[in-house]
């Protein structure tokens, strides 16, 4: 049974909720970076503080400042994680494989979410967010592919990558996750 995940896709595919279920049936601290920031910020850890001002100014965060929040988390926590969209490009991913080795926590699988771009658009026209239109998610979903197609070359020569159809029921989503988990 894997214990250390990373769950890759493109938005709109379930990533979220898959992740949140499997960790809490396997008992993994789920590591997803924007729930992070918001967790440290919360906390007024000298992190989130750093993080809020960041964010303040309407800027990204630093890959720096969040690989220093994982590694906060990953420090205190080894048994096992599922890390849920991050890295998001092959500079973060090499910082993340550098802190793992350190950490003496690899990761034991990638598992790609891959869903058709139509499916994936009405997904996220039917959520009914304001920012979320047809021109929106489209550029958003050609940003995902200009910086994650590398990373998922990286992860699979790395023989770490597989792949799940995220196409019909939560259910039957997470049986074909479980499937490969173990």
């Amino acid at each position: 049974m894997k214990q250390r995940l990373l769950f890759l896709g493109p938005p709109g595919v379930g990533k979220g909720t898959q992740a949140q279920q499997l960790a809490a049936r396997r008992k993994l601290l789920h590591l997803s970076t924007g729930d992070l920031l918001r967790s440290e910020v919360a906390a007024g850890s000298d992190l989130g503080r750093e993080a809020e001002a960041v964010m303040a100014r309407g800027e990204l965060v630093s890959d720096a400042l969040v690989l220093a929040i994982v590694r906060n988390r990953l420090e205190n926590h080894a048994a096992g994680w599922l890390l849920d969209g991050f890295p998001r490009n092959t500079a973060q991913a090499a910082a993340l494989g550098e802190l793992l080795e350190e950490l003496q926590q690899q990761i034991e699988l990638v598992v790609l979410m891959e869903l058709d771009d139509d499916l994936l658009l009405q997904r996220l026209l039917s959520r009914g967010r304001t920012d979320d239109n047809e021109t929106v998610i489209r550029h958003r979903l050609e940003v995902y592919q200009a910086q994650t197609a590398p990373l998922i070359a990286h992860y699979r020569n790395l023989g770490l990558l597989e792949s799940v159809e995220a196409s019909g029921t939560v259910e039957q989503i997470a049986e074909r996750i479980e499937a490969l988990v173990g």
